[in-house]
C-alpha cells in the first residue's frame, strides 16, 4: 500500500508540472504560430514584411523580461517553496494569456493596441522565465533517485504538449473560418482556449507537495537562500555549461518548432493547414522520444545521449533544409521534421535533469533560472526574426540552418564540460513498504 500511494504522489507531483508548463508554453507557441495575423491586426504598414518583422519582434520583446522573472522567481521558489513559485507563475500566465485574448486591435484605439501586446509579452516572458526551472527542480527533486533522468524528462514533454495543442487549435481554426473570419475574430480562438486551461492548472498545482529532497535541503540552510551574487560568484562554471547546453536547445525549439509554420508557408509557399499537420506529426513523435531519452540517460549518463542527439542533429540539420528547399513540397517537409524532431526530442529527454544536476538542491532554481533564461533571450528569443532577416538579406531558404548550427557548437562545449552526477543503481527488488 505504502509504495502505491508514493506512486500515486510522484504521478500527482509530474501532471501538476506538465499541465503548469504546457499551459505556460501554449500561448507562447500560439502567437508565433499566428504571428503573420496578429501583425496584420495590430502592427499594420504597407509592406508586409516590415508589418511581419514588427510582430517577430514583439514576441523576442517578452524575453527581456524572461532573465528578470528567471531570477526574482527562482530566488522565490528557492526561499518560499517550488509549490509557491509555480501557483504564482500560473496567476501571472492566466493573466498575460486574457490580455492578447480580448485586446482591441489597432484600427479600434490606434497605438493602445500594440502597445498591449506588448506589456502582455512583457508579463509573459516574466512569467515563463520562472517557470523552467521551478518546475525541473519540482520534477527532479520529486524522482526516485535512480530515476531523476525519466522524471526530468516531463518538463519537455510538457512544452511538447504546448506545441501540439497550440498547432492543433491553429491548424483547426484555420482550417473552419475563411481568411475574413479568421483575421476579424478566429485568430482569438486558440488564446481563449488556453485561457480556459488556467484555473484546472492552477486547482492541480494547488494541491501537490513541496518535494522531500528541496525540504531537507531548506532545513540544513536553515531557510537562509544564498543571494544572487552569491550564486554568480560560486557556480561560474555550472553557469557557463548550463547556458551552452541551454542554447542548441532553444534555438532548435524556435527555428524548427516555432517558426517553421510561418517560414515554411511564407518563404516556401506551402499551405498553412497541411504545414501545422506535418507539425503536428513531428511534434507527435518527439513527444514519444523525450521519455524514452530521459529513461536511456539514467542507464547510461546525460553525456553520452545528450551528445549522441546532439550530433545527429548537427549533421542532419544543413542537407535536410537544402532537399527541402531544393523542391518544395509538404511530403519533403513532414520528413525533414519528423528526423530533426526525433534528434531533439532525444536531446530534450536528458537535458532538464542535466542542467538541474548542475546546481545544489539550495540555488538549484536561481542558478537554472539565470542560466536558462540567459541563453533563450540571447538565442532563442530572436530566433525566428534572425532567420527571417538572415533568410531576406541571404536570399536563400537554407539561412535557418546556419544559426541552428552555431547554437549547435555551443551545445556540443556545454556538453563536454557537463558534470555528470553519480547515478544510482536501480534496485533489483521493488521495495513494496511492508516490514519483514
Amino acid at each position: 500500500m505504502h509504495a502505491t500511494n508514493a506512486g500515486a504522489s510522484r504521478t500527482r507531483q509530474v501532471v501538476a508540472a506538465v499541465i503548469g508548463n504546457a499551459l505556460e508554453w501554449y500561448d507562447f507557441i500560439v502567437y508565433g504560430f499566428l504571428a503573420s495575423i496578429v501583425a496584420r491586426q495590430f502592427f499594420p504598414s504597407d509592406d508586409d514584411y516590415a508589418s511581419l518583422l514588427m510582430a517577430l519582434a514583439t514576441f523576442g520583446v517578452g524575453f527581456f523580461m524572461r532573465p528578470v522573472g528567471g531570477v526574482l522567481l527562482g530566488m522565490y521558489a528557492d526561499r518560499k517553496g517550488r509549490k509557491a513559485a509555480m501557483q504564482l507563475i500560473i496567476r501571472l500566465m492566466t493573466l498575460s494569456i486574457a490580455m492578447i485574448a480580448f485586446a482591441p486591435n489597432y484600427l479600434a484605439i490606434g497605438m493602445g493596441a500594440p502597445m498591449l501586446i506588448v506589456v502582455a509579452r512583457m508579463l509573459q516572458g516574466f512569467a515563463t522565465g520562472g517557470e523552467y526551472a521551478s518546475a525541473t527542480a519540482f520534477l527532479v527533486e520529486s524522482a526516485p533517485a535512480h530515476r531523476k533522468g525519466l522524471y526530468g524528462s516531463w518538463q519537455l514533454v510538457g512544452q511538447c504538449l504546448a506545441v501540439f495543442s497550440g498547432a492543433s487549435m491553429v491548424a483547426l481554426v484555420t482550417h473552419l473560418c475563411s481568411p475574413e473570419a479568421l483575421d476579424a475574430w478566429g485568430w482569438r480562438i486558440p488564446f481563449v482556449f488556453g485561457l480556459l486551461i488556467g484555473p484546472v492548472g492552477l486547482w492541480i498545482r494547488k494541491h501537490m507537495q513541496e518535494p522531500e529532497e528541496f525540504l531537507e535541503a531548506r532545513k540544513q540552510a536553515k531557510d537562509q537562500a544564498p543571494s544572487l551574487w552569491q550564486v554568480l560568484r560560486t557556480h561560474r562554471r555550472a553557469l557557463l555549461v548550463s547556458m551552452g547546453l541551454a542554447s542548441g536547445a532553444t534555438v532548435s525549439f524556435y527555428v524548427v518548432l516555432v517558426n517553421m509554420p510561418t517560414f515554411a508557408h511564407k518563404s516556401l509557399g506551402l499551405p498553412l493547414d497541411q504545414v501545422l499537420l506535418v507539425q503536428m506529426l513531428a511534434v507527435g513523435l518527439m513527444t514519444v522520444v523525450i521519455p524514452f531519452s530521459g529513461a536511456l540517460s539514467d542507464r547510461i549518463g546525460r553525456r553520452p545521449v545528450l551528445m549522441a542527439f546532439t550530433l545527429g542533429f548537427f549533421l542532419m540539420v544543413y542537407p535536410l533544409h537544402l532537399w527541402v528547399a531544393a523542391a518544395p513540397s509538404v511530403e519533403r517537409l513532414l520528413v525533414m521534421q519528423l528526423a530533426l524532431c526525433s534528434m531533439i526530442g532525444g536531446f530534450y529527454g536528458p537535458a532538464p535533469t542535466a542542467l538541474a544536476e548542475q546546481f545544489p538542491v539550495a540555488v538549484r532554481s536561481t542558478g537554472v533560472s539565470v542560466a536558462y533564461n540567459v541563453a533563450v533571450m540571447l538565442f532563442g528569443g530572436f530566433a525566428p526574426l534572425i532567420v527571417t532577416w538572415l533568410t531576406k538579406v541571404l536570399n536563400t531558404p537554407v539561412a535557418p540552418s546556419f544559426y541552428v548550427l552555431f547554437a549547435c557548437v555551443l551545445t556540443l562545449l556545454g556538453t563536454y564540460c557537463l558534470k555528470e552526477a553519480v547515478r544510482p543503481r536501480a534496485p533489483d527488488v521493488i521495495e513494496l513498504g511492508v516490514k519483514p
